[in-house]
């Protein structure tokens, strides 16, 4: 006689035997059978990088982010676990992302400008778990955790605050989405490049730094200042940012005039708009800057998504040597069409020619 005979006649035994026993038999077996489908569902717990506890299943299957950034970090890790997007897929990503990728839903977000989530898309995907880039406004993390707990999604907080995260998020989601093996390939990649900048870093320190200008938006007058992570990538490369100050806001963007760029004078302008790039060399208010006089203009590589800033995900790694290579050539020389693509081989899963690496870094 097996053990679930035995409880099956037990509980017979115990409820008696006529039709209102038997109904109470199929109720109590009804509680165990959910009960034990509830606990092969949410079968771990897990501490998350804010250090909470936080139950999962054993078996992910589906996840979303609710930023950009944790949204990226996922596709490099295994963008099959990815169930909806924060905005449309861009034209600069459809070629360069797994054809699956730009056909998830779009479930919105949490980051900045008054942007919001979807809750009935999200509902409708019914995610494992939904990652977040934990927040330093208690306020709205606090909203957020009410609103998934409300709509009954656990919750797991990723920290990227800045580029020297990255090996340790990789670390840790990878390890979360049972993906250790590639997270590692990722984390070893994120470690040595954060590392190899520093080391570049502190053999120039006796040097006198290259001035460097974030020109921002369409007229190239918006920027950051030297402590916001949407220009982070300045300083770790070993140069210096013009615009000093504090950061008004976490979204940035500060505009400044036309006099003081004039007054800043910078050795090297990085763009971020092809817009603005395409007519800064023939816009008379910007021909006596030394930048501009120098031709050290550079646009920031965009594809399949910025390598610099907005959003500030995984391409700054690439970033970096490309920034290294623009301001210390002499120091760091890297052929950047073959680590182009390289990291695009590692990082996104695809294959591009050299013509194509050469088209990316505007060559």
């Amino acid at each position: 006689m097996n053990n679930g005979t035995r409880l099956s006649e037990r509980i017979a035994g115990y409820y008696g035997r006529g039709k209102a026993g038997y109904a109470l038999q199929v109720f109590f077996l009804l509680l165990l059978w959910l009960f034990a489908a509830s606990l092969s569902v949410y079968g771990r717990e897990v501490t998350d990088m804010s250090g909470r506890k936080v139950t999962l299943p054993d078996v992910i299957h589906k996840v979303v982010g609710i930023s950009p950034p944790a949204t990226y970090l996922l596709y490099a890790l295994d963008p099959t676990l990815i169930g909806g997007l924060n905005f449309p897929p861009r034209e600069s990503e459809k070629k360069y992302m797994a054809p699956g990728y730009t056909k998830l839903p779009v479930i919105g977000g949490l980051f900045g400008q008054g942007r919001t989530i979807n809750q009935e898309a999200l509902l409708r995907i019914k995610p494992d778990f939904v990652l977040y880039w934990q927040w330093k406004d208690a306020a709205i993390e606090q909203k957020l955790r009410a609103t998934m707990a409300q709509l009954g999604l656990p919750l797991v907080a990723v920290r990227l605050d800045s580029i020297e995260d990255y090996p340790a998020a990789l670390l840790f989601l990878g390890d979360v989405l049972n993906r250790k093996e590639r997270a590692h390939k990722l984390y070893r990649y994120a470690m040595d490049t954060v590392q190899e900048a520093k080391a570049i870093k502190s053999r120039l320190k006796n040097t006198r730094k290259v001035r460097v200008y974030y020109a921002e938006g369409l007229d190239g007058l918006s920027t950051e200042p030297e402590g916001s992570i949407h220009a982070e990538l300045i300083p770790l490369a070993g140069g210096e940012n013009v615009h000093k100050g504090e950061q008004f806001s976490h979204y940035g963007m500060e505009k400044i005039s036309m006099e003081q760029v004039l007054l800043y004078n910078p050795e090297v302008i990085l763009v971020k708009e092809r817009a603005f790039y395409n007519r800064i060399f023939t816009d008379p208010r910007w021909q006596n800057i030394r930048a501009v006089r120098d031709r050290r203009v550079y646009l920031i590589p965009y594809v399949p998504f910025n390598w610099f800033d907005r959003p500030p995900s995984f391409m700054r790694l690439l970033g970096i040597k490309w920034l290294l290579n623009i301001l210390h050539p002499e120091h760091y020389s890297i052929n950047m069409v073959a680590e182009t693509r390289a990291f695009y081989k590692l990082f996104l899963r695809v294959d591009i020619s050299e013509k194509e690496a050469r088209e990316i870094l505007n060559q």
